[in-house]
């Protein structure tokens, strides 16, 4: 009886590990630096989606400047979105009555 109990908990948690996934796909977020001057939006998967530079950005001079502020706002669109995941992953983890501690395979 006992077994048949874990069985059904390993395939729901099988079946929510999935959505847990599409819905970390579904997840975007948009990082931003330079006051505004650049902006990043990356999916869950850490893929980037867009990328938005303010023209007033391109001269010569301030190539270094706009790298660092790409890389900036890409830092914290990541952060952003691992926030998210982690979210998503503690809700699993409580609707399965998971410790909160606990790592999943991902």
């Amino acid at each position: 009886m006992d077994f048949m109990k874990m069985m059904k908990q390993a395939k729901q948690m099988q079946e929510q590990m999935g959505s847990l996934q599409e819905q970390i796909s579904d997840i975007e977020a948009e990082g931003v630096s330079g006051g505004g001057l650049v902006k990043v939006v990356l999916n869950g998967k850490g893929e980037m989606k867009s990328l938005k530079i303010d023209p007033s950005l391109f001269t010569e001079d301030d190539v270094e400047i706009l790298e660092d502020l790409i890389i900036a706002a890409h830092t914290d669109c990541k952060a952003k979105t691992e926030a998210a995941i982690q979210e998503k992953t503690q809700e699993l983890m409580g609707s399965l009555g998971l410790p909160a501690g606990m790592k999943l395979p991902f």
